[in-house]
């Protein structure tokens, strides 16, 4: 029979170990299954463009990490927005998943949309409304995820963490509005109008994107979320184990023996103790072995033997 101490931090029975399931299992061989589509559909089965010829299968991968990384800010504003309300770990835990998603894909649209540009524009970059907003969200969410792994206390990071994760969406609408709000070289919206200017197998292809990384990313999302919910368990657990040992620390501490406050044998701390042999302690006291008389001239008798000396014997 194992016995724990009321002191020492134990899981719960029910928590996670893993990350795994039967469901997330299934959505992974579903997500799988649709990024073979995908990539069947836009690299074999649908045409190339009459205008931007064979890069126009970027657009199958540009377009849906943009409106994905939309999706992961608003996640993460919800869930700040929550969190300030309910004060839940769960809530902080989400904002933190959809940040790092947004994080990726907004990376993965820069880098897919700079391959666009260089054929299409000419060049890789150029400091246009559209493009420069997106750099500054990647930046912010950068920042945001930064700010998330200081060494502080919880309870003085997470409520700046929230107030920086309600800037997700006013920037993710930046974004979007900026090729209305300025001029820009990058063109419209062509798939979220009602007359969208792409059909056909090309249409379809870019749908079969859509939906690939949507399953992606909920998959992505209920993996890191899980995650993250074992670290915050994992460092709570560290906590208490850490409050544990304090506490046997000072219990040890109390209940120690007081240290012996004596001199030992053999110091003097007043009259009448040894000071050791030889010493001289005052009158009366032994300081040697007394001198001979002087003898006695002219008698021819020998000097009487000396009496011995008193020895005054102390305690």
């Amino acid at each position: 029979m194992t016995i724990v101490s009321p002191e020492t931090p134990t899981a719960s029975p029910d928590a996670p170990t893993g990350t795994g399931s039967p469901a997330t299992r299934v959505l992974g061989g579903l997500a799988l299954a649709a990024v073979a589509l995908a990539a069947l559909y836009g690299l074999v089965w649908s045409p190339a463009d009459v205008e931007m010829q064979d890069s126009v299968r970027l657009m199958y991968v540009h377009v849906p990490a943009a409106v994905f990384t939309y999706v992961g800010c608003v996640i993460t504003t919800v869930a700040s927005i929550m969190w300030l309300r309910k004060r839940t770990a769960g809530w902080d835990v989400l904002a933190g998943a959809g940040a790092e998603l947004a994080l990726v894909l907004v990376i993965l649209t820069l880098a897919t949309g700079s391959l666009w540009g260089r054929p299409t524009w000419g060049t890789y970059w150029t400091w246009d409304a559209r493009l420069t907003s997106t750099a500054l969200l990647a930046v912010l969410l950068t920042g945001y995820l930064a700010l998330r792994r200081l060494d502080l206390d919880p309870d003085a990071r997470s409520p700046r963490v929230a107030i920086l994760g309600l800037l997700l969406v006013p920037n993710a609408i930046l974004v979007s509005r900026s090729v209305e709000w300025w001029r820009s070289l990058h063109q419209r919206a062509t798939v979220t109008t009602l007359d969208p200017q792409i059909d056909g197998d090309l249409l379809v292809a870019l749908m079969c994107g859509f939906l690939a990384m949507a399953l992606v990313f909920v998959w992505l999302l209920v993996h890191r979320f899980r995650v993250g919910w074992l670290e915050h368990q994992a460092g709570r657990l560290d906590l208490d184990q850490a409050l544990a040992d304090r506490r046997a620390e000072g219990r040890a501490a109390v209940a120690g023996t007081a240290p012996d406050t004596g001199t030992g044998p053999g110091t003097g701390t007043g009259p009448g103790e040894d000071t050791g042999p030889g010493e001289d302690t005052g009158p009366g006291e032994d300081t040697g072995p007394a001198a001979s008389p002087p003898a006695s001239s002219g008698t021819g008798a020998a000097p009487a033997p000396a009496a011995p000396a008193a020895t005054e014997v102390t305690a």
